[in-house]
């Protein structure tokens, strides 16, 4: 069994169907197994907490090391790159969103998965399952952890920023959805770089279809159009909305990627 509460089914991930006697994931088991024992709760330093942020500095992106990449990039470098992300917002979007408040939602946007880990389409955990893990996690974190912390008010904010995030029913929230999108994709881009073309990472190129703002689909095309030039003609794997994937694949990454989004003054669900 893996820690994610999958199990192998003819040599596969499959979902474990769920009986009486099984325990859920919990947060408490992963603190158990900390180096140093659980950190400090209901304190009123925030160090016990700045100590629980070394884990999304040393936990990988799982979706990378399928493809062999064991050394990639753990959860802090892909907010970190988020973040910076959020501050080119184009003049005419810049105009129409708190750009700080983006920069904050994209640097907090993963924390739970400090405890919880990097869960991706294809591990056969459900989506509601992955979100009553991650948010379990935050209320630790934001309670237990920051809950005397500042009077709570830092903890408080950070859940509600969390919590906007998940909602996505506000623009700044589309916004940093589709910067996370786009992290992903200048990430697949760049270990394909690093490969010399040995490695095809085009199934990532998928989420692009799901970038919503039209600001932020004009820097997907860019780095798409840089992969094709990379590419040369050589044969790689490539989706768009005209070419998606198979559809047990596109069936996993729906599960995660669907969105009932609208855009402002628009509205046609996305």
């Amino acid at each position: 069994m893996s820690t994610n509460g999958t199990a192998e089914v003819n040599g596969k991930a499959g979902l474990l169907t769920p009986e009486p006697t099984q325990v859920l994931w919990n947060h408490e088991d992963v603190i158990a197994t900390m180096p140093g024992g659980p950190p400090t709760t209901d304190s009123t330093s925030p160090v016990p907490f700045f100590h629980m942020l070394e884990r999304l500095k040393t936990t990988k992106r799982e979706g990378w090391r399928r493809f062999g990449i064991t050394h990639g990039e753990s959860i802090s470098d892909h907010m970190y790159r988020m973040s910076l992300i959020t501050m080119f917002a184009p003049p005419a979007l810049a105009a129409r969103i708190n750009i700080p408040h983006c920069t904050k939602m994209a640097l907090v946007h993963d924390m739970a998965e400090a405890l919880v880990g990097d869960i991706t389409p294809v591990d056969g955990v459900p989506k509601d399952e992955k979100s009553r893990r991650e948010s379990t996690t935050m209320d630790y974190f934001t309670k237990s952890l920051l809950g005397r912390v500042n009077g709570g008010l830092t903890g408080k904010e950070i859940k509600a920023i969390w919590q906007e995030y998940e909602d996505s029913k506000t623009l700044e929230s589309h916004y940093v959805h589709d910067v996370d999108k786009i992290e992903l994709i200048l990430q697949m881009v760049e270990y394909e770089r690093v490969h010399n073309r040995k490695l095809d990472l085009g199934e990532f190129s998928w989420v692009a279809t799901r970038i919503v703002l039209p600001e932020v689909k004009e820097w997907s095309d860019e780095i798409l159009k840089e992969r094709e030039v990379f590419w040369d003609g050589q044969k790689h794997d490539s989706y768009s909305e005209a070419d998606l994937p198979g559809d047990e694949e596109l069936a996993q990454q729906l599960e995660y990627y669907r969105d009932d989004r609208k855009l402002p003054n628009n509205d046609k669900t996305v």
